[in-house]
């Protein structure tokens, strides 16, 4: 009789917790009330793709002439630490062979009795003791003050030779600091541009060349439709004929960012390379060429002449005549002969 009326209840009980247990679920509350799901992001189009990937590498390029400047002033830096270390070392040499000559004046002063010359000049009777002694007193006194003044000068020249070695240093360390950062950078920017050409299918990615291409071709056209051309020397000094010749010489190596040669190059590091063949030493970075050497009118360009482009100057190629250049043009490309005007340029300059 007991047992017959717990069981409404029981069941009772087991319904509420079935719904409870409905309404607590996940897929139900979703269902009633989340909104839907955002439509996916639309696909890149091939050109934007390429125009993101030629961002990547400028910024690699850019980063890649910070790295190669720093390189450059840490070389500097350590060669003038290692020659005012060697300053430092005469420097103290010297001092020591001051001190020793001051000891020897010193010394003979006491094997003299260590009456003062002085003294003895004051009691001598004698007129022509009087004359030479008065002589000697005279040159020691001059011989004692020389002495000083030139132990004196040793040592302000040594505080000064460590006060630079000591900034050196900083600056050598400062700019060890900007390779590291710059080398991370360029790493990143290359892997990233490289992940978006990975992503592509290979038919895509023959695509994505010819878009390349195209790019170039339409703005070497516009270049050429300026009527540039007519305006332009076709004669190079012979310094010119011999870096081109030099960096004619290197089409085919492949693009290694920071490489000056001679199995692979960047852009600036090519060009710098192809004029020191020619006997003539020039900046290491595309932006130092661009500030530091001669600028040039557009209309006054000859072969042999630089090319730097977009307004970073964070590319440079070596004008050959005819409308083109021979330049090193990013990673995963070689040295190559292209259209001079296949990229925007920012100016002219001349190494020689």
């Amino acid at each position: 009789m007991n047992r017959r009326r717990r069981r409404p209840y029981a069941a009772a009980a087991v319904t509420v917790a079935c719904a409870l247990a409905l309404l607590a679920s996940p897929a139900l509350t979703l269902q009633a009330g989340a909104a839907p799901l955002p439509p996916p992001p639309p696909k890149k189009t091939l050109e934007q793709v390429r125009t993101e990937i030629d961002a990547l590498y400028r910024q690699a390029a850019a980063a890649t002439d910070a790295y190669n400047l720093a390189e450059e002033r840490t070389e500097t830096q350590s060669a003038e630490i290692v020659r005012l270390a060697r300053m430092i070392e005469s420097g103290r040499k010297r001092i020591d062979t001051l001190k020793a000559q001051a000891g020897a004046t010193a010394r003979a002063q006491y094997r003299s009795g260590g009456i003062p010359e002085s003294a003895q000049l004051a009691l001598t009777g004698d007129p022509q003791l009087f004359l030479d002694t008065a002589g000697r007193l005279r040159e020691g006194a001059k011989a004692t003050s020389d002495l000083i003044g030139e132990l004196s000068r040793a040592q302000a020249e040594l505080n000064t030779y460590a006060t630079e070695a000591g900034d050196n240093w900083t600056k050598l360390e400062a700019d060890r600091v900007r390779q590291a950062e710059a080398k991370k950078e360029i790493n990143a920017k290359i892997d990233a541009a490289k992940k978006l050409e990975g992503e592509l299918a290979a038919e895509e990615r023959e695509r994505l060349r010819r878009l390349e291409e195209l790019a170039r071709q339409r703005a070497q056209s516009k270049w050429v439709d300026s009527g540039i051309l007519a305006e332009l020397s076709a004669e190079a000094t012979p310094e010119s004929r011999k870096a081109i010749e030099s960096a004619l010489a290197q089409v085919g190596k492949p693009y290694v960012w920071g490489a000056e040669g001679p199995d692979s190059f960047d852009c600036s590091g090519l060009t710098q390379s192809a004029w020191a063949a020619a006997g003539k030493r020039i900046p290491r970075t595309s932006q130092e060429q661009w500030r530091l050497l001669p600028r040039v009118q557009p209309k006054d360009m000859r072969p042999g002449d630089l090319i730097v482009y977009y307004q970073d100057a964070s590319h440079i190629g070596m004008y050959i005549g005819d409308g083109k250049m021979v330049h090193a043009p990013r990673p995963g490309r070689n040295v190559t002969v292209a259209g001079a005007g296949s990229m925007e340029i920012l100016g002219i300059v001349r190494p020689s």
